[in-house]
């Protein structure tokens, strides 16, 4: 059997509990009024009988059903007989006579048709004086009393049941047609009380859901709405109280996270757009002094070489920083149609001139694909990718790259054979200063390990993303971009 539906909400489970409590009540008060009045109805046709006595079965003793003439005492106790009183003589085991009264003057009596079963449970009755029920199949539920009669037989005198059922069936269904207008009266009061009740509560959780819709991550956070003040005495009241005491807490910490940003960003700013000049300087003087026209010892020529590489290497890094430093504050970037087939192709050309022991492929519509945004931070993309995918595999590797548009998406992906990432750099590959295992790098000089994190600032700037499938043998790097940016 299927399982019924249990109520989920609050509401729903206080509404539900307290029908079905008045429920188990009006059942326990309906059985008990029934079997009460049945017991008492019951009672009433026992004292009856009792006070009939065996008058109306000991005038079968002798002569049978009494003709409708007699006048002895026998006659006037049968004439007092209400209509459907029932009496049998049993001699032993055997009924002899059985017979019920038929008319209200009590002179009419009618012989009872009496089945094997019939026989056996009047033959069963004890001879106690005291009322019991029995089924006649051709006259319905009696209420017998069986005594010893004079002659050694019993006796049985009978009343019907029909007043005593009828009675207690009409209050079954009145206390059904009550306690189901009470139950349903019950439920739509009990409902709006405990919504009405509730209130308080559902201004708690509604507050609840906007503050998990404000964007929490990162940037400035505005002011969170604040649940309704309630009662302080109630159990709302506290919740509401606590739950307003911890948005303030959490708008303090956002605040003083959103400033200690503010100030680190600011710094690693104006420290990378510092750092520009001496570093262009100390390489102009590594390559002024190696084009010094003396002799200069074979150690300082190589030692002006490693400061120009150096510095070179500095100078690409003081660069990248200063771009994220730039995307973290929100600097605006381009918003113009770029053509991202053609970036591809000439980021693939510079990359086949770059690794030429790599096997570069492309897969590319036949029609251009075009986003719009910004050309610039978009070819770095693709040329931090490719140069990712080369430094990061041996040589003979083979990197695919395809484009294609899905549902207003344009996925770019770079594929590469060589030996994948290793599971614990994967989830913070994209984070800043990250290097990849030795496995990908042996043999290549390394990046800064900021090529990724600006591929997945730019992707982000861009509105779309940036994500990383990777396993022996197969490493695919995937970039969304909505083809309608701006």
């Amino acid at each position: 059997m299927a399982r019924l539906p249990r109520p989920r909400t609050l509401r729903a489970r206080l509404t539900a509990g307290l029908v079905v409590l008045l429920a188990v009540s009006c059942a326990a008060v309906g059985v008990a009024a029934v079997v009460e009045l049945n017991g008492f109805l019951t009672g009433r046709l026992d004292q009856q009988l009792r006070e009939a006595g065996v008058r109306f079965p000991a005038s079968l003793e002798h002569g049978g059903a009494l003709p409708s003439d007699h006048d002895g005492d026998e006659d006037g106790d049968t004439r007092r007989q209400a209509v459907g009183t029932f009496g049998a003589r049993l001699v032993g085991d055997t009924v002899t006579n059985a017979v019920v009264v038929a008319s209200g003057s009590g002179t009419g009596t009618v012989t009872v048709s009496l089945g094997a079963q019939d026989r056996r449970r009047l033959a069963g009755l004890p001879a106690d004086g005291e009322g019991h029920t029995t089924d006649l199949s051709s006259l319905g539920d009696y209420r017998m009393m069986a005594a010893e009669g004079r002659d050694g037989d019993v006796l049985i005198t009978g009343l019907p049941m029909e007043s005593v059922e009828a009675t207690v069936h009409r209050l079954e269904l009145v206390a059904a047609v009550v306690f189901g207008a009470a139950l349903a009266v019950a439920g739509v009061a009990g409902a709006l009380w405990v919504r009405w009740s509730l209130r308080p509560l559902s201004s708690v959780a509604a507050t609840a859901t906007r503050v998990s819709e404000l964007p929490l991550s990162s940037g400035e956070v505005a002011p969170a709405p604040r649940a309704p003040e309630s009662d302080p005495r109630s159990e709302v009241g506290r919740v509401a109280g606590a739950f307003n005491a911890m948005l303030g807490h959490v708008e303090d910490a956002l605040t003083k996270r959103h400033a200690s940003q503010e100030r680190l960003r600011s710094f690693a700013a104006d420290a990378s757009h510092e750092l520009r000049t001496p570093v262009a300087s100390i390489r102009g003087h590594a390559e002024l002094a190696l084009l010094h026209p003396g002799p200069v010892p074979q150690k300082v020529v190589r030692a002006l070489e490693r400061i120009e590489a150096e510095a070179a290497r500095m100078g690409e890094m003081v660069d990248d920083l200063l771009l994220l430093a730039r995307l973290d504050a929100g600097r605006p970037l381009e918003r113009l149609p770029v053509d991202l087939t053609r970036l591809v192709l000439d980021a693939v050309t510079d990359a086949q001139a770059a690794g030429p022991g790599h096997h570069w492929m492309l897969e590319l519509s036949e029609e251009p694909v075009t986003v719009t945004g910004d050309a610039h931070r978009l070819h770095q993309v693709l040329a931090n990718l490719l140069a990712n995918a080369r430094l990061h595999t041996p040589v003979g590797s083979t990197v695919t790259i395809s484009l294609e548009t899905e549902d207003r998406t344009v996925m770019l992906k770079v594929h590469d054979d060589g030996p994948g990432v290793a599971a614990d750099v994967q989830p913070k590959v994209f984070e800043r200063f990250t290097r990849a295992d030795r496995r990908r790098t042996e043999g290549a000089g390394g990046g800064t390990g900021l090529g990724l994190s600006i591929v997945a600032a730019v992707a982000e700037a861009h509105g779309g993303s940036v994500t990383l499938e990777s396993a022996p043998g197969s490493t695919t790097f995937t970039v969304r971009l909505p083809t309608g940016t701006g």
